[in-house]
């Protein structure tokens, strides 16, 4: 993930600096690479995993930290303190994430004959599928699963999530009590 990383901002794909003078810009841009890399490469592990677990797939969790590592190298000038980077990455993971499981209403899936089955290990789906509640997770709105994941799967204080999310404490709070009892609910039958 972090080879992605380095090379995505490498190659300049996505880069902030691109309306700046070419002679300023090179100098600047590396510092900013430099900056944005350190930074954003000791949460690459935590920002997986949390994509890993509202997603439920290692592949599809890949794929939604690379659009949000996108996000956040484009956003990274506007970022006033670099020392916040956990909270700010995991609020673009989750929303990215969020983005992901509603569209995935609207995807028709087509079962293959158990012969094409490729066996490739899937941490998340693997952990999901044995533990009851994990399997009761993809009946929760995308809102509701990004705060159970962060308050059980992380043990974030509900104040944090509030931070991280950027809505208010008695949302989360409202969030959380509604996914618990349709938990139950599911968990029930």
């Amino acid at each position: 993930m972090l080879s992605f990383l380095e090379t995505q901002v490498a190659e300049r794909a996505v880069s902030p600096a691109e309306r700046r003078d070419e002679t300023d810009a090179e100098g600047e841009l590396a510092a900013l690479r430099r900056e944005f890399v350190v930074h954003a490469g000791r949460r690459l592990d935590a920002s997986y995993k949390l994509a890993g677990y509202l997603l439920g797939d290692a592949g599809e969790a890949e794929d939604a930290m690379q659009e949000a590592l996108t996000r956040a190298w484009r956003a990274w000038p506007r970022l006033r303190d670099p020392d916040s980077v956990g909270p700010w990455l995991d609020r673009i993971v989750a929303n990215v994430c969020k983005t992901r499981i509603r569209r995935r209403s609207g995807v028709r899936s087509v079962a293959f004959d158990d012969a094409l089955e490729v066996y490739a290990p899937d941490p998340f789906r693997a952990a999901l599928a044995r533990d009851t509640v994990g399997r009761a997770l993809d009946k929760l709105s995308p809102e509701q699963r990004v705060v159970v994941v962060l308050r059980y799967w992380r043990d974030m204080p509900l104040d944090q999530i509030a931070t991280r999310l950027d809505v208010p404490l008695g949302t989360v709070k409202s969030r959380l009590f509604y996914a618990l009892r349709l938990l139950g609910r599911e968990i029930d039958r």
